[in-house]
């Protein structure tokens, strides 16, 4: 068993980058880590990292070695799978990313009932609206707004979510009511944005009489953290694209109000993302899907919610 516990830590500090991260992943301090690598590459007579006491890169031979670590560790599940009924009895540490959005509203609310049926996973849930690397980061499961830029990777979809431009009354009152994007535009409201790495211009899809059209706003607010829209919509700064399961309880109370509803913005893909390898872990399997049927039901009673005037 020792050889696997080596080839879980290699696995680990190159897809982390870091031993300490590793470590800290895999609760083993940092000595036992590195010692574990140190076996496998005193077995294997190989270097598979190069170390200096600012980073840590693979070497060719432990880029070699990934894939087939992978390989055999992915065997061992399904062994183990095959003999001790694993589907219904999963272990193990299972991670999650989301936006945070979807994750504090969606995904977090549902582990506790997850967990409570199946006692032997641990849930690292992380939280992020920047775009994360499932095979870099270590993620099991990524589920995200929009269209992934890896087409290698595989796409479970969940729901088009309706999204929502809305501002608060005391905004719509020192600002006027747009009721298009063209007057949005015209009359240069100031739009809070949502930044993304390597954004330089900002377009909002709308839907028009004509069909999609993309409008290029304009706005002193960005930031990287879909809530900390909200916050600002809600203090009265600008206007935001939302989707509506985020917002739809402060549309309810009156403290925000959609706009421009004669070209409302074009639905947003709601979707998880996993390897092909995830996708065979049986807890990877049963919580995308323990997830998913709650998630559409929620996105879906969302948006019936929030009637929306054309």
């Amino acid at each position: 068993m020792s050889y696997l516990d080596n080839i879980r830590t290699f696995v680990r500090v190159y897809e982390l980058g870091s031993m300490s991260a590793a470590g800290r992943d895999l609760r083993i301090s940092p000595a036992v880590t590195s010692s574990r690598i140190s076996q496998l590459e005193e077995h294997l007579s190989v270097r598979l990292f190069q170390r200096t006491t600012r980073s840590l890169t693979p070497t060719e031979q432990g880029k070699a070695f990934y894939g087939g670590a992978c390989e055999i560790l992915e065997s061992v599940e399904s062994a183990e799978a095959q003999v001790i009924n694993i589907t219904e009895n999963p272990k193990g540490s299972l991670y999650v990313a989301a936006p945070l959005g979807v994750g504090r509203r969606l995904i977090a609310p549902e582990i506790p009932a997850f967990l409570a049926q199946y006692p032997e996973v641990k849930m690292r849930l992380r939280l992020t609206d920047r775009k994360v690397d499932l095979t870099t980061e270590g993620l099991d499961l990524a589920f995200f707004l929009g269209q992934p830029e890896d087409s290698n990777l595989r796409i479970r979809k969940i729901a088009d979510v309706q999204r929502v431009l809305c501002a608060s009354p005391e905004y719509i009152e020192a600002h006027g009511h747009p009721e298009s994007g063209d007057e949005i535009v015209e009359q240069g409201h100031e739009c809070l944005n949502l930044r993304y790495p390597g954004a330089t211009e900002f377009h909002w899809r709308l839907m028009t009489e004509d069909g999609v059209k993309k409008y290029r706003v304009s706005g002193r607010y960005e930031s990287d953290d879909g809530d900390v829209l909200t916050d600002w919509a809600l203090g009265g700064h600008g206007i935001a694209m939302k989707p509506i399961f985020e917002v739809a309880a402060h549309i309810e109370a009156g403290r925000l109000m959609p706009v421009a509803t004669h070209t409302p913005p074009e639905p947003i893909q709601m979707a998880c993302l996993f390897t092909h390898r995830r996708r065979q872990d049986p807890k990877t399997r049963l919580f995308m899907e323990f997830v998913i049927e709650r998630i559409g039901e929620a996105v879906r009673d969302s948006s019936m919610q929030v009637q929306l005037p054309r």
